[in-house]
């Protein structure tokens, strides 16, 4: 069942809601996600809210530019990044360690071999 949850960067210049299920968070082995240790769950935009910072985000596409990676200009942290779905849905990709208000290791993973895409 979906929760709303809050989260932020490192230095809070950076903060968002979203209504998201911690059941289906994945790690994926790609180059960016696994450099950077993401661990992502993935909702509608409707389902996000960016409640400051748009000004302090910083920007990143690479491989097919299907994803936006945004980054705090002040600590570097990708607390979430928008894109689209294989379909060509819209979505949000939420960093799951971002989340404030959660304990730390609370959620399981799934294992994606995005480095074979």
């Amino acid at each position: 069942m979906p929760r709303t949850h809050s989260g932020s960067c490192q230095c809070g210049a950076v903060a968002y809601e979203a209504d998201l299920d911690l059941d289906g968070v994945i790690e994926c082995n790609c180059s960016h996600c696994y450099r950077k240790g993401l661990a992502l769950a993935f909702v509608s935009p409707a389902a996000f809210r960016l409640t400051s910072g748009e000004g302090s985000l910083s920007r990143h596409t690479f491989n097919t530019h299907r994803i936006e990676h945004l980054f705090c200009e002040r600590c570097g942290v990708q607390s979430f990044a928008r894109g689209q779905t294989p379909d060509g849905s819209p979505m949000v990709a939420i960093n799951v360690r971002t989340l404030t208000d959660i304990e730390p290791w609370s959620w399981t993973a799934q294992r994606v071999d995005g480095r074979s895409f």
